[in-house]
């Protein structure tokens, strides 16, 4: 997420976060071309006007990745001739401010659905399987009430499946970059998960590795 108005930009990132997203923000041009660079992520939510380098340049920068962002541009430029000028600057979407919440996060999610290698939208690890199209946990054909948070952890182990993920890697997918690395935030989590998914117990903790998904017996 790139937007230079920061209670706009933080707003978002946590109506997102709520959808189950993981975000990260960023300010201003210079800290997101850092960023997009990493080849980190899925979708690049976009501001045009912004200080220090543009938008259509961050844009355009993306594009040239080997793996790069679908770019959603989220601007108050939204009259047809800024939407053509976006789109023509490799925008895969284009939605103008101001803009109405559910409809930012659907089309984030479809955005997401479209990149090459994007995961399934239905994902399996023996009994227990997350929806990512209807954003949902069941297991065993029981529907899991899980929090946003619980639910990104759960989706990144999925994700990562057979292969165990460690509390640091867990805190760099699920958290924003300003959670505490001395926090005890993923054993918490963890915990929670846990008892909400039942038993038997769905995650292993490997020591000194890190949390997987159980195995299918």
């Amino acid at each position: 997420m790139v937007e230079d108005e920061r209670t706009l930009a933080d707003d978002i990132a946590e109506g997102l976060r709520d959808g189950g997203l993981a975000v990260d923000v960023a300010y201003d041009g210079p800290s997101a071309a850092s960023r997009i660079v990493s080849g980190l992520y899925d979708v690049l939510v976009l501001d045009r006007d912004l200080p220090g380098i543009h938008g259509d340049h961050l844009c355009e920068l993306a594009g040239t990745l080997e793996r790069p962002p679908l770019v959603l541009m989220l601007t108050a430029a939204a009259a047809p001739g800024d939407r053509v000028a976006g789109l023509q600057r490799g925008a895969d979407d284009y939605l103008g401010k101001p803009f109405h919440f559910p409809e930012l996060v659907l089309r984030v999610r479809a955005l997401g659905r479209r990149r090459p290698g994007a995961r399934p939208r239905v994902m399996r690890v023996g009994d227990v399987e997350l929806d990512d199209a209807l954003h949902v946990v069941r297991r065993g054909g029981r529907l899991v009430d899980v929090s946003p948070t619980e639910y990104r952890l759960l989706a990144a182990l999925m994700r990562a499946h057979p292969a165990p993920l460690s509390a640091e890697r867990l805190m760099d997918e699920v958290w924003d970059e300003a959670l505490d690395p001395f926090s005890k935030a993923v054993a918490v989590t963890m915990g929670r998960l846990r008892r909400k998914l039942g038993p038997p117990d769905a995650v292993r903790t490997l020591p000194a590795v890190g949390y997987v998904l159980a195995a299918p017996r």
